[in-house]
């Protein structure tokens, strides 16, 4: 009996002990998830804190690249200075690329053309004319800024900036030095007016611009400006008062006059194929062209221009006799059958 009683205890204190290891094998098990699972939102924390501190530096990164300027300078290429710089992100390069585009075009319109405060690159010629003795007077050749091509050089280094050079084209006389002799030779158009010679300041203003364009040579594609030619019509220059057109009103200004040279001009030139760039009327008819066939200038103003693309040179003649004007067109007998005339 005592020996069955040992071998129930025995049997109890076995399960007894298996019970409690049982259960501390669970509370093991229990801990170590735990564990692992304190570690993986650790885990996680820091790499969603280093997600952040990346942002934020990337953030900060575009923030700063966003404040660095980028600049452009504008470089003569004749004196290789600096005439204008600017930073393409105060334009809105980034924040605004069409209005970017607008500022750009301002920019090179400026330049080409000038301000009220500076002249632009733009020059217009001054042809070349005779001297009394037939020795050519050099003017200055056209020179043009294109406008175009410099805002496209503008926004190739607008993303980085950098140097870009203004593209300047200048246009020398299309004539050669050996023609100039024989452009005296025949006379291919013409026109006179009239006017009356008692008028001494008015006959002094024509006789002051008719001798301004007279022996003016245009070679071919050459272009020419009256009041580029021909200079300010004021005082200083010798021009007198005398009764002008001025805004639909007849009133008395220095360089009274002068618009019957341009007009006499214009009619000559007309018979010839030449391009008109720039051509205005009166506010009023005026007595010495048939209505519609004059052109008004005004120094600092309205303009008469045109270019020679009758495909051969020309010279230019303004003869003032007492009381008429005549303008006369020339060229070489060598060219008279290639010149081309206004159908």
């Amino acid at each position: 009996m005592a020996k069955h009683n040992w071998v129930i205890s025995l049997l109890v204190a076995v399960c007894l002990i298996g019970t409690g290891c049982t259960e501390q094998s669970a509370k093991e098990k229990e801990a170590k998830a735990a564990e692992q699972q304190q570690r993986l939102e650790k885990e996680k924390k820091l790499q969603e804190e280093k997600k952040l501190a990346e942002a934020k530096k990337r953030e900060e990164e575009r923030k700063r690249e966003e404040a660095r300027p980028v600049y452009v300078n504008i470089i003569d290429p004749n004196t290789k200075e600096t005439i204008k710089t600017f930073n393409t992100k105060d334009l809105g390069y980034i924040t605004n690329p069409e209005n970017y585009k607008v500022e750009i075009a301002k920019i090179t319109r400026e330049l080409a053309r000038g301000t009220e405060s500076a002249p632009g690159y733009d020059k217009r010629m001054i042809p070349d004319k005779l001297d009394d003795n037939g020795n050519v007077i050099k003017g200055t050749p056209q020179q043009i800024l294109e406008e175009e091509e410099l805002a496209e050089k503008i926004m190739l280094v607008s993303e980085k900036g950098g140097d870009v050079e203004l593209p300047l084209y200048v246009n020398a006389s299309g004539y050669q030095a050996e023609e100039v002799s024989q452009l005296d030779d025949v006379v291919v158009a013409s026109y006179t007016t009239h006017f009356n010679s008692g008028a001494v300041g008015r006959t002094k203003n024509i006789e002051l611009s008719a001798q301004a364009i007279n022996n003016v040579i245009l070679g071919t594609n050459d272009s020419f400006s009256f009041n580029t030619t021909v200079g300010p019509s004021d005082a200083a220059h010798g021009y007198q008062k005398a009764p002008e057109i001025n805004y639909g009103k007849l009133v008395e200004g220095y360089g009274g006059g002068i618009c019957q040279t341009s007009s006499t001009l214009y009619n000559a030139i007309d018979k010839l194929a030449v391009q008109y760039i720039e051509k205005n009327h009166h506010s009023l008819t005026v007595g010495y062209v048939p209505k519609g066939r004059d052109a008004t200038v005004s120094y600092g103003g309205k303009d008469f221009r045109f270019k020679n693309t009758t495909g051969v040179p020309l010279l230019v003649k303004a003869i003032v006799n007492r009381g008429s004007l005549t303008v006369e067109v020339r060229t070489s007998k060598t060219y008279q059958s290639q010149l081309k005339k206004r159908i």
